[in-house]
């Protein structure tokens, strides 16, 4: 199991609610100093900044480069917190460690891909920082753990996720959905990893960074990465989806931060007597499921018995249009009727085709 040290650990100063803020992309001095002392008396505990900016198409912005990350110092010396960057290859990693910068951060894009990924560890072999890494650009789980057993297998024990959202063609609200089983499925995987959200990647538009923040700490994850820039709608890079210092004090201050049940030893009793009803029906529901999958097992025997196709579109519409409709009335949503509904069925349709492959060996021998 990999050893992994909480973000609070890290000798950096931050909290169990790490904040942390600073624009899309590092455009001149003078805007890392205006938005550095927009910040000030603010509760940001670490600086961020592009300086690499890795565009899907050539011919955007693609950020200063090296050159940027000095300026990244004026942001250290007004607000005395860290610096993170960004970083995609071994020269970046190479440049970002020379210019002083506390914490990296691999994207999205890198984490896609191993061979990126590996090249980064390998240039961290004997490196004690810390290193943030967003999610891939598609809900891979595996993608994600496999880099930070990457970096642990290289000795950076100083690891955090960061949660920005999915690529969905079909989501119409968010630039990237949230799928938020997703970071809590890290936690539950990796335990002791922090998770900070990038509400900013994940809302693209700045109306609604209010509420996926809040909606990211109602999940427990451990911390906000917000874009804020002194003057958003002029920035260089990702405009819509930055804001102002000011907003984003605003935005923190009305966050509601629930406190851990380990501070309220009295809840524990009340807790544990739902928490164990919830135990009895759930081991009712397993009770319920395997009985159906035996009755489900029953019509695949009378399928394969005459000649019927295991997936009858009639039956399947019919299950679906009443069973959510019962559903709703329940108080249960359409989404997670037709989740729990497509899950049935495919374990159920895997079972039947099961069977039919027997029955072919069967006949075979």
């Amino acid at each position: 199991m990999m050893e992994i040290v909480d973000i609070k650990d890290w000798g950096l100063g931050l909290s169990e609610h790490t904040l942390i803020a600073g624009p899309c992309s590092a455009e001149s001095p003078e805007q890392i100093e205006a938005i550095a002392r927009g910040l000030k008396g603010s509760r940001v505990e670490m600086f961020r900044s592009g300086v690499w900016k890795p565009r899907t198409r050539p011919g955007s912005f693609e950020g200063i480069g090296e050159d940027a990350l000095e300026w990244l110092n004026i942001a250290k010396d007004i607000l005395n917190v860290p610096v993170t960057v960004e970083v995609a290859n071994a020269a970046h990693v190479e440049a970002a460690l020379k210019g002083g910068v506390d914490v990296l951060w691999i994207g999205a894009r890198t984490t896609v891909n191993p061979f990126s990924v590996q090249e980064i560890c390998d240039s961290l072999k004997g490196v004690d920082i810390p290193v943030m890494v967003k999610n891939p650009i598609n809900p891979d789980l595996q993608l994600w753990l496999g880099a930070f057993e990457r970096l642990s297998k290289v000795g950076i024990n100083k690891l955090a996720g960061i949660h920005r959202g999915f690529s969905d063609p079909y989501e119409k609200r968010y630039r990237n959905k949230p799928e938020w089983s997703m970071p809590i499925h890290l936690k539950r995987m990796m335990p002791g990893i922090s998770v900070i959200c990038d509400p900013s990647h994940i809302a693209g538009t700045r109306e609604i960074i209010a509420s996926v923040s809040q909606r990211a700490i109602n999940f427990g994850l451990d911390g906000l990465m917000i874009e804020t820039h002194h003057d958003p709608d002029k920035a260089w890079s990702d405009a819509k989806q930055q804001i102002t210092p000011d907003t984003l004090k605003i935005i923190y201050d009305n966050l509601n931060f629930r406190e851990s049940i380990d501070k309220h030893p009295e809840a524990i009793t009340e807790l544990e007597e739902l928490r164990q009803k919830i135990d009895l029906l759930d081991a009712q529901l397993i009770e319920l499921f395997a009985d159906r999958f035996q009755i489900i097992k029953q019509v695949g025997d009378y399928k394969r018995e005459h000649n019927l196709a295991v997936y009858q579109p009639g039956r399947w519409q019919e299950v679906m249009e009443s069973r959510i409709k019962t559903g709703n009335k329940k108080g249960m949503t359409e989404k997670f009727m037709k989740s729990l509904l497509f899950a049935i069925h495919e374990e159920s349709v895997k079972m039947q085709e099961a069977q039919l492959k027997e029955a072919k060996a069967e006949i075979k021998a």
